[in-house]
């Protein structure tokens, strides 16, 4: 390491764009590197040069919701008020942001200028935009979902108001509702609805002979979570490929329709739950040339941009909206968070006084799932098998589908200086 600089550098100013599980975690993870900290989420790898000069961090944070959306609590939160309460947290109302050094901004980024490092913002409520110069810029917007996979309003208060009435025509529909799809979300969206409000009829169509047909996962794996969702009470038709549905009249204004299969079979339902879209990365604002063909960003073992965009070693990408192996989970993109973190870490000393810098870098992600069915789960990945029942369900999602795990993990609810590991 050279020599140490006679006074504190200037701010380093690091740039997120998205504030979920990836978003916050690189953040969080960084403070602690800079607070002389080991990172929260590091659990080996993690070595701090000696004489490593105290550092100033600038972060801003940008979302275009208010707060902290537990995402895989989607099926729960569109079930159960009480936890739809729970899953959305503000920003204001998170003690680990409540740093001077972070900043949280609710808007869109709408572009970034690798070559100038600067990012453009339009603010949600003003409608203005601001650009923002940075050192490091981090993409974790994650993917584009549609509606029901996940709720669209982008404030606690609107997202309660659709929450509300989702629950309310769920439990008014003496036809049932159907879930269209079996992938992770419709599995868990069926299993939620049935647990939560037992008295509806709730069946889960798939086009193909096997659930979780797009993953690669073992046929035990989704034997097991077929299994489950019949044990919770919920009705399943395979290879019920959807042709068509129709608007009827409802003598009490509910809505209802009937749906129509490739097969021919026909059937009744007041909701109709499409959980088969594709969801896209949240991308745009990047240069194409950082870009695949889909929109994810390609990213080295180091979580850098790939060389071919300007200043791709000041650039990191993490989460859903990384080109990278494996079944895109939250527990995925916090790992990758925690690299981003201490990769920083190591170039801003390079940068600063010259020290060899020590990247960590990411595995190739073999497929792996966590599975939530009713009161039951089922996991399966490398050297485990497939493992089910209610204690997978305790270890892998709590009570309350993983919230309290995820926020524990990322210890959002404590200030600076409190962290543990």
């Amino acid at each position: 390491m050279g020599s140490l600089p006679d006074a504190t550098p200037a701010p380093t100013r690091v740039f997120i764009a998205g504030g979920c599980y990836a978003g916050l975690s690189a953040a969080l993870n960084l403070c602690d590197i800079i607070d002389g900290l080991t990172p929260r989420m590091a659990r080996e790898g993690f070595s701090r040069p000696p004489n490593a000069p105290a550092l100033n961090i600038e972060i801003t944070i940008v979302d275009e919701r208010d707060g902290f959306f537990h995402v895989i609590g989607t099926p729960l939160a569109l079930a159960d008020p009480d936890f739809a309460r729970k899953a959305w947290v503000k920003f204001q109302d998170i003690p680990a942001l409540q740093r001077p050094n972070i900043k949280v901004l609710q808007g869109r980024v709408t572009a970034v200028d690798c070559a100038a490092k600067s990012a453009i913002v339009q603010h949600n409520v003003t409608k203005e935009t601001s650009t923002h110069n940075y050192d490091y810029f981090v993409a974790a917007t994650g993917l584009r979902r549609v509606w029901p996979v996940v709720p669209q309003s982008l404030n606690r208060k609107q997202y309660l108001l659709e929450v509300e009435e989702q629950i309310h025509a769920v439990a008014n529909s003496p036809d049932g509702v159907v879930i269209v799809g079996g992938g992770a979300v419709g599995i868990e969206m069926a299993a939620e609805l049935k647990m939560v409000q037992p008295h509806v009829k709730v069946t889960l169509v798939h086009s193909r002979d096997k659930l979780l047909s797009s993953e690669g996962l073992d046929d035990e794996c989704k034997d097991k979570a077929l299994d489950l969702l019949r044990e919770a009470g919920v009705e399943v038709l395979m290879n019920h490929r959807l042709a068509n549905t129709v608007k009827l009249d409802d003598a009490n204004g509910r809505p209802k329709c009937e749906l129509e299969f490739t097969n021919g079979h026909k059937m009744i339902a007041n909701e109709v739950a499409m959980a088969v879209s594709k969801s896209v990365p949240t991308t745009s604002y990047l240069p194409s040339s950082a870009l695949d063909d889909e929109g994810y960003v390609k990213i080295l073992p180091s979580l850098n941009f790939m060389p071919g965009t300007a200043n791709a070693k000041y650039h990191y990408c993490g989460g859903d909206a990384a080109k990278w192996s494996g079944i895109k989970r939250c527990g995925g993109a916090m790992h990758h968070a925690n690299h981003i973190a201490q990769n920083i870490y190591q170039s801003i000393l390079r940068d600063l006084v010259g020290h060899e810098a020590k990247f960590v870098e990411i595995e190739e992600a073999p497929p792996m799932i966590g599975l939530a069915v009713g009161k039951q789960a089922v996991a399966s990945g490398p050297g485990m098998g497939t493992i089910f029942g209610e204690e997978v369900m305790e270890l892998y999602f709590g009570s309350d589908l993983g919230f309290t795990n995820c926020w524990n993990y990322m210890q959002l609810g404590v200030g600076k200086g409190t962290v543990t590991i």
